[in-house]
């Protein structure tokens, strides 16, 4: 029998080591996508609601980093309306809102809205490790508009 959640688990973090590679090659970004596709079907069979939510972060952030940013939106905004429709963790409201600023990059109006709106609810993250790697984000995010 396959274990679906291994599976996604394994995927997940394997999109993560692809997206922190900086010198990934054509085919890799297309590995990067699958992966975290395949990610977010297992979760879809072995996870809860907030995995599926999170997968779809993840997937978000995979075509952002693509430059595919009406994919990333679309994605970026699945992730948000999971978490309004229920109670996760205080930190996945705000990475929801990172999505959309990370997807909205090349509209930076827009993109300075989210991070307002994901800064605002990263204020309400207690754990301080969570609510660093968020600000640390959402930082990235705001140099790279400046940038622009």
């Amino acid at each position: 029998m396959t274990d679906h959640r291994q599976l996604a688990v394994d995927l997940f973090n394997h999109t993560w080591s692809l997206l922190d590679n900086l010198n990934r090659t054509t085919d890799q970004d297309e590995e990067m996508v699958h992966a975290a596709h395949a990610s977010r079907y297992h979760w879809s069979i072995a996870g809860t609601a907030k995995n599926h939510a999170r997968g779809d972060w993840q997937i978000a952030r995979v075509y952002a980093a693509l430059g595919r940013y009406s994919e990333a939106e679309h994605y970026a905004q699945l992730c948000l309306d999971a978490c309004t429709r229920n109670e996760f963790d205080d930190w996945d409201v705000p990475f929801a809102y990172e999505g959309l600023a990370r997807s909205c990059i090349h509209n930076p109006e827009k993109a300075k809205q989210y991070l307002a709106e994901a800064r605002q609810f990263g204020e309400k993250v207690a754990k301080q490790d969570d609510k660093q790697w968020l600000f640390t984000n959402l930082d990235e995010i705001a140099s790279m508009i400046d940038g622009k």
